[in-house]
């Protein structure tokens, strides 16, 4: 029992050969043969649908919250809103370039990136916004970036290992999103 315990602790950690790191050169030699899979290699397929459906819910999440900020940019009204009507229009362009960085990832996975408009508010993770006064919609944002923050941090977590390149992708959009809530928790403490 112990020989056979000790052969699958083996086969779960590939890179170690007796007490050495190692390439595991079967996984290397697949991902030579395997072009139909695209970017996907072994190491990944057992994790790819779960981990299309975070990047495409991500996706959702970031195209409603473009939506938001370029209503925002639009209808701000107020003695402080031209210069933070451009800023909502940075933050849209920056939410549209997330969106675009999760889209060809999840090609890169060999998924179908979904823009649907029938469907983006239900799988998004913020809300879109309507507000019509400027404290409203700075407050609306803070929260879609808040929900955005802790969205994306349970993502990496989730990711961990399983997907290293999707991890980096998700890292470098929280980043941007803590950025914009400090940006908007200062605009709000202004007021």
């Amino acid at each position: 029992m112990n020989h056979k315990a000790e052969s699958v602790k083996i086969k779960q950690l590939p890179l170690l050969d007796a007490g050495h790191m190692a390439l595991d050169e079967a996984a290397i030699e697949a991902a030579r043969h395997s072009l139909d899979d695209g970017a996907v290699t072994p190491h990944s397929a057992p994790w790819r649908k779960d981990i299309l459906k975070l990047l495409n819910d991500s996706l959702a999440t970031e195209l409603v919250c473009v939506l938001r900020y370029k209503r925002h940019h639009f209808t701000a009204a107020g003695l402080a809103s031209p210069k933070i009507a451009e800023e909502f229009l940075v933050h849209a362009n920056e939410e549209s370039a997330h969106a675009d960085r999760l889209a060809k990832r999840i090609v890169q996975l060999g998924g179908e990136p979904d823009f649907s408009p029938d469907s983006l508010s239900q799988r998004s993770h913020a809300e879109y916004d309507d507000s019509t006064d400027l404290k409203s919609m700075i407050k609306a944002n803070l929260i879609a970036e808040r929900v955005a923050i802790e969205s994306y941090s349970q993502m990496i977590t989730l990711v961990g290992e399983k997907d290293i390149t999707t991890r980096r992708l998700f890292e470098d959009i929280l980043s941007d999103e803590q950025e914009h809530a400090e940006e908007l928790s200062t605009w709000l403490a202004e007021d």
